[in-house]
C-alpha cells in the first residue's frame, strides 16, 4: 500500500513520501495563484475554487487568504461562505455541507498522529524511502 492509500485509508502515514510531498506542493502553488487574485474578480475566483477542492457546490464564496493541506479531499455544499484567512487541514476528508458560513481565521484540522512517543519513535525508525 503506498502512503497515498494509507493517508486515504485513514492509516497513520509518512507525511514525507515524495508522492504526497508533490501533492503538497501543486495545492501550494495554486493557493498561492488563487490567493493573488484581485478580491473583485469573483468569477475567476469560483472558477479556481472549482478546481481546487474535491468538490464544490453551487454559489459558493471562499474569500482569501485560504490555506490547506491537500484540497481535494475537502467538498463543499450549496450556498458556502468561507470567510478570511480560513485554514483547511484535510489529511481526512472534510464536509462542510448546503449553507454553512465560516467566520474568519478559522481552523478545520484533520490532522492526526501518533499520540504516544514509543509510536512515534517506532515509526519513524522504519524507512519506507530507502
Amino acid at each position: 500500500m503506498t502512503e497515498k492509500e494509507t493517508l486515504h485509508a485513514g492509516l497513520m502515514y509518512q507525511p514525507s513520501d515524495p508522492e504526497l510531498a508533490a501533492d503538497r506542493d501543486v495545492t501550494v502553488k495554486k493557493l498561492h495563484d488563487y490567493n493573488n487574485l484581485h478580491p473583485l474578480e469573483r468569477n475567476l475566483r469560483y472558477s479556481v475554487i472549482i478546481e481546487l477542492f474535491g468538490k464544490v457546490g453551487q454559489n459558493c464564496v471562499v474569500e482569501q487568504q485560504l490555506f490547506w493541506t491537500y484540497g481535494y479531499k475537502t467538498k463543499l455544499g450549496n450556498n458556502c461562505f468561507i470567510n478570511l484567512n480560513c485554514k483547511l487541514m484535510d489529511s481526512e476528508i472534510i464536509t462542510i455541507g448546503d449553507n454553512v458560513f465560516i467566520a474568519p481565521n478559522v481552523c478545520i484540522i484533520m490532522e492526526n498522529h501518533a499520540m504516544d512517543v514509543d509510536t512515534v519513535v517506532l515509526y519513524n525508525s522504519i524507512s519506507k524511502f530507502e
